[in-house]
């Protein structure tokens, strides 16, 4: 009687032992990740921040070179949303021109860039017609390349954010250097649009070299000094591309902050939903584990009874 009572209580202990320490890990475990969600809901909200204040400054940024560049209209026309976009238009050898970001934790706003810079590329081979990829945003060159490499002329990548004049001067020259006004019939030009902190849409620019004669000549409604038209036509088309490209810039980077707001929002929404989780499993294993314990000390009571 007295053997079997000290072994049901080295059993009792032993049993109780290892319960405990398995409980307590798992409550270890789950507090830790409770901890780490903490800090990362911390981290987002931060980063909402953040992008909330560069958007405002973003925003006056755009409204600034929405009228800079609207002369461009009569030389380009509008700019077309990609959305059920046929590319009919589009020339027998284009440049395209991506404009993506650097950085990442911005929601879809590069993928939505690339896919459709995709889908343009095999639209352009499907209809017989030639095409290039000069990447702005090392995201874009990061997705691109692995697709197109052989595709890509060049990347243009570590762009200083906030964009001014001078910077898209420095990009359109880049982009010149790859023959876009002499090597190519038009250039495409793919960026997000701003609409809110909340929507952007993907659209694109067509620029195609002015003519200084024949049937196509451009700027037939002015006059000229004589041998100069070329030169002024010239430095047109790439005034004309820095224009656009500035605009571009512009509109693409408060369409990022705002995406990168909406992100980080979101991201500290799920990281609440999942700490409340996380504390709904913690306390189902602490009271199993008190559970646990108080059972064993009834039943080593009652083998004492015994």
């Amino acid at each position: 009687m007295v053997l079997r009572v000290v072994a049901n209580r080295a059993v009792a202990r032993s049993v109780s032992k290892l319960m405990q320490t398995r409980g307590m890990a798992t409550e270890k475990q789950i507090l830790n990740q409770i901890n780490a969600t903490k800090n990362i809901s911390k981290i987002t909200a931060s980063m909402k921040m953040v992008s909330a204040a560069k958007l405002k400054g973003d925003e006056q940024r755009l409204a600034s070179a929405t009228p800079f560049n609207a002369w461009t209209t009569a030389l380009c026309g509008e700019p077309k949303p990609v959305e059920d976009a046929t590319y009919e238009e589009l020339p027998q050898k284009v440049l395209i021109v991506p404009c993506t970001s650097d950085k990442g934790l911005c929601g879809g706003i590069n993928s939505f860039i690339t896919r459709e810079t995709k889908n343009l590329i095999k639209t352009l081979q499907s209809s017989g017609k030639e095409c290039d990829v000069v990447i702005i945003g090392d995201k874009g060159r990061g997705q691109l390349r692995r697709v197109h490499g052989d595709l890509i002329s060049k990347s243009l990548t570590e762009v200083v954010s906030p964009g001014n004049f001078a910077l898209a001067s420095a990009l359109s020259a880049e982009i010149i250097s790859c023959g876009a006004l002499t090597d190519y019939d038009g250039v495409v030009i793919m960026y997000n649009s701003f609409v809110n902190a909340a929507v952007y849409t993907q659209q694109y620019k067509l620029i195609t070299p002015m003519s200084v004669g024949g049937e196509d000549e451009a700027l037939l409604d002015y006059e000229f000094e004589p041998d100069t038209k070329s030169e002024v036509v010239s430095d047109l088309q790439e005034y004309l591309l820095t224009s656009q490209i500035f605009h571009s810039f512009m509109d693409g980077a408060a369409a990022e902050q705002g995406s990168r707001m909406t992100a980080m929002e979101n991201a500290s929404k799920n990281a609440g939903e999942m700490i409340e989780t996380l504390t709904l499993q913690y306390n189902r294993a602490r009271q199993a584990r008190i559970t646990t314990e108080l059972i064993e000390i009834i039943s080593g009571a009652s083998a004492l009874e015994d």
